[in-house]
């Protein structure tokens, strides 16, 4: 099993706790059947013996960074070469602070298997930040609890200021962004899986994680017609109780290449 990243210097009163679905990342990820894939579709190619450009490998949301930073660090594990590029996205500024650093420890950790370079992690809305079909593994752990609506910054109509209070309003706002998902908790992985045509490469693919109250079934039927029916997706990861909402999966979305 492979070490997981050091979070211990993250506030989380301001960005997302790992919980059983950010482990069920790591533990998908690693997974034999996962690198085999990850090792036939970036690295060495045995007719040629070539190896493709290398790999961007971009995680949206990434709060603590517990799960980039486990692609960044075992980097040669995950994908049979250093030759990986990594980055994050994330709307909370405090978890791209949080991200840099947990990268930042678990490379220093792990300098043998480390990828080769990690870009950053940038403030921004979903893919908005990213050059438009560039990113060749997209991490996706979303907002996917079901809510009445998506969170929203209270707006201050007295004019009076507490900052104290506003504080506590901006973190319980942070917070929420990492789990609120709006109807059936898919508002935001609708429109991430919209965008994944523009966003991933020819050889790109996506691991995205759902709950059962997003209606997984429905939501890999809405896959395969994206394009023109190109794209095929699969359930690679499960985790959580047989029954009930609770329970985790993590859908790998690809093209034949």
């Amino acid at each position: 099993m492979l070490p997981t990243p050091d979070t211990s210097h993250v506030a989380y009163e301001r960005v997302y706790e790992p919980a059983e679905d950010s482990f069920l990342f790591l533990d998908t990820l690693s997974s034999p059947s996962e690198t085999s894939f990850l090792q036939a579709r970036f690295h060495v190619s045995p007719s040629t013996h070539t190896a493709p450009p290398e790999p961007l490998v971009v995680e949206i949301g990434p709060g603590s960074g517990v799960v980039i930073a486990f692609v960044t660090a075992h980097a040669s594990t995950l994908f049979g070469t250093r030759n990986v590029i990594t980055g994050a996205v994330d709307m909370n500024a405090h978890a791209c602070a949080a991200t840099a650093e947990t990268v930042r420890r678990a490379v220093s950790s792990n300098p043998a298997t480390a990828s080769t370079a990690f870009l950053g992690a940038v403030q921004g809305d979903l893919g908005a930040p990213l050059r438009d079909r560039s990113v060749d593994v997209l991490v996706f752990n979303p907002p996917y609890v079901p809510t009445p609506e998506l969170p929203s910054r209270e707006e201050r109509q007295d004019g009076e200021r507490n900052d104290t209070r506003e504080s506590f309003e901006e973190d319980s706002y942070l917070l929420a962004l990492s789990y609120a998902g709006g109807r059936d908790g898919m508002e935001t992985t609708d429109r991430l899986l919209d965008s994944l045509p523009h966003v991933l490469s020819d050889r790109g693919c996506a691991y995205v994680l759902l709950c059962a109250q997003n209606k997984p079934d429905q939501v890999k039927e809405r896959v395969r017609r994206l394009g023109g029916g190109e794209w095929k997706v699969d359930t690679v990861g499960s985790s959580g109780k047989q029954a009930g909402w609770e329970k985790l999966q993590i859908i790998r979305i690809w093209r034949d290449i």
